[in-house]
């Protein structure tokens, strides 16, 4: 990984902190599929699109029915 990529990540992890209001580091706890029979959904506002069968990163579990993660594009 370069510095430039690095440095990349950084900004995004905190753009993340700021808009979820999330405090501290950022620390992955589980990964998790999305189901490839599913409908692919736009993304809007706070909520991440949806593709068939893309791996997320699970930050927080949120409550039964939400969860905080983000794709491969550090989204």
């Amino acid at each position: 990984m370069t510095l430039k990529d690095c440095k990349k990540e950084e900004k995004a992890d905190k753009e993340f902190q700021k808009k979820f209001k999330f405090e501290g580091s950022i620390k992955v706890l589980t990964q998790m599929m999305v189901d490839p029979a599913v409908t692919e959904k736009r993304g809007g506002g706070k909520n991440l699109p949806l593709r068939r069968g893309e791996i997320l990163d699970v930050i927080q579990f949120t409550s039964q029915e939400q969860v905080l993660c983000r794709n491969s594009r550090r989204r």
